[in-house]
């Protein structure tokens, strides 16, 4: 599948201080004491697993942010399936530019792609429902954006960006405001702008009871309820409001809690703890 791309000033940051971090002060001491200069290189990044591929752009930047000279084809998009041994991109140019930006831009591939990958998976087991996918704020610091970009590039969704795109009242604001989910809901509604979205997390049913009485919140996010709960929930809400799952959903859950009738399943793990997808570039000469 496709999705669509990130403006590379998005990308930059991250992958300008990520080989700051590697090259350090005096750069790859290594290549410089072994490979002549402006020896040219050729090299192929290749699928050592299974998956779905995310972070080209970021991998090319690696490279070019180096040295502008430096040639990055790649054979595949973001979004694409993997089988082990294809080759995804060769990147051709001076060997201490290739080699300076390995790293990185391994790094950032397999990483991105594990995300992909994973969120893939579980969109696939939820085929069929009306259930989407999405990622959360539980993301890496400095690489939201690139890890929710992921998210997409495996078909799934974002949830919030950042904490001033919707008001989402959980249980910690609930505890400041006394516990009264329907005082709560009035208060941000008066002082929300008009075109703010507002979400309550609920962690039983008389509390969704008490806030659908008020009929203000857009999304409810039912937090670590049993399927018996959420089916109860999905039918008490019944279409006046966005029904969101969360809380301990598994590649092996996700399935049963999207049969419950729910709209949403959200899970930070799929980017907070995610397993890098094995990738490796390969020199050819």
């Amino acid at each position: 599948m496709s999705v669509i791309s990130l403006p590379n000033i998005l990308w930059e940051p991250v992958i300008r201080n990520a080989l700051l971090e590697d090259l350090g002060i005096g750069g790859d001491i290594t290549t410089q004491t072994l490979v002549e200069p402006g020896q040219i290189l050729k090299a192929v990044f290749r699928a050592r697993k299974p998956g779905v591929i995310a972070g080209l752009q970021g991998a090319k930047l690696a490279f070019t942010l180096l040295d502008p000279e430096t040639r990055f084809n790649a054979s595949l998009t973001d979004g694409d399936i993997l089988c082990p041994g294809v080759v995804i991109a060769t990147v051709e140019g001076r060997a201490e530019s290739i080699l300076g930006g390995e790293r990185t831009a391994l790094n950032l591939l397999s990483h991105l792609s594990g995300i992909a990958t994973i969120t893939r998976q579980i969109s696939d087991a939820v085929s069929g429902t009306k259930a989407r996918i999405v990622c959360t704020r539980k993301t890496l610091p400095g690489l939201r954006s690139l890890q929710k970009y992921a998210v997409r590039a495996g078909g799934g969704h974002n949830h919030r960006y950042r904490l001033d795109d919707a008001i989402l009242i959980k249980d910690n604001h609930l505890a400041l405001c006394g516990g009264d989910v329907v005082s709560a809901l009035q208060t941000a509604r008066s002082r929300a702008g008009h075109l703010v979205k507002i979400e309550l997390e609920v962690d039983t049913i008389e509390q969704l009871e008490k806030a659908l009485s008020c009929n203000i919140a857009d999304c409810y996010l039912l937090d670590n309820m049993g399927l018996p709960a959420l089916r109860q929930a999905v039918n008490l809400i019944d279409n006046r409001a966005i029904a969101e799952a969360s809380g301990g959903i598994t590649p092996e859950t996700a399935r049963s809690v999207a049969e419950t009738g729910v709209d949403v399943l959200s899970l930070g793990w799929l980017t907070h703890s995610v397993q890098a997808l094995d990738i490796g570039l390969d020199i050819l000469h």
